[in-house]
């Protein structure tokens, strides 16, 4: 650790400059994403899905809350990167050296996973939900007039969770390595996990059993592969615990 302690002022300080730093990202990012999000826009409205669907303007505010909604949506993925670093950058002198390089690891794997998670329910799950509400709506003899402004905003509420739900193996890391869980209670809770995650597919899916499948699939591997990361972890700190050196990394 560093020889120098910081006082509680100089620590209030630093977290200040770590947040300037993020927000005058954001606000980068946020004029750069005015040059795209038109484009991303009219992309996400000529896919297969949409042009399933008439896309309306119910309220003469809804284009352009759609545009800002997409822009400040843009921004913030583009400024996770920053803000995780940010973070690492504003703990890190607190850590050994190795504890700096184990934690740096995580923001990549945070952003492959995230990707990984808002891929899978936009390319694979959103699909699915569309057919369904389609068909239903077939059924029942209903004919759609969709908002433009409640397409996207559904889209966005089905798709970034997913992208928050696949942090799962690193959030699993970084408690194991805090000594918080093993890979023993991981096992022992497996059936109880199960349960919940089955929950979580049912309340996130339409009612029909292919679309919760679908869902299932990922998330039991999710979690498996958390305890395989958690085993990976826990053996790390054992070793370090056994030869004495009390740095778990």
């Amino acid at each position: 650790m560093n020889d120098k302690e910081m006082s509680v002022y100089e620590h209030l300080g630093e977290l200040r400059k770590r947040l300037i730093i993020v927000l005058l990202f954001f606000v980068a990012a946020l004029v750069a994403s005015f040059f795209f999000v038109d484009d991303v826009i009219v992309y996400l409205q000529h896919t297969a899905e949409a042009k399933q669907l008439t896309m309306n303007a119910f309220r003469l505010t809804d284009p352009i809350k759609v545009y800002f909604q997409f822009a400040f949506v843009i921004a913030a993925v583009l400024t996770a990167p920053v803000l995780l670093y940010q973070i690492w950058a504003f703990v890190s002198p607190g850590l050994y050296e190795k504890e700096r390089k184990a934690t740096l690891s995580y923001i990549p794997a945070s952003i492959i996973l995230f990707l990984a998670g808002v891929g899978f329910a936009y390319f694979v799950l959103f699909p699915f939900v569309v057919r369904f509400m389609n068909q239903l709506a077939e059924r029942l003899g209903i004919q759609q007039m969709i908002g433009i402004n409640e397409y996207f905003q559904f889209l966005l509420q089905l798709v970034l969770p997913f992208g928050i739900v696949f942090q799962l193996p690193i959030v699993v890391l970084f408690f194991t390595r805090l000594g918080l869980i093993t890979p023993q209670l991981l096992v022992r809770i497996r059936k109880y996990a199960y349960l919940a995650l089955l929950i979580l597919a049912a309340a996130i899916t339409p009612p029909d059993v292919l679309s919760q499948v679908i869902v299932m699939i990922p998330l039991t591997l999710l979690y498996e592969g958390s305890i395989w990361v958690a085993k990976i972890g826990y053996r790390k700190a054992q070793l370090a615990a056994e030869e004495g050196s009390g740095d778990p990394y």
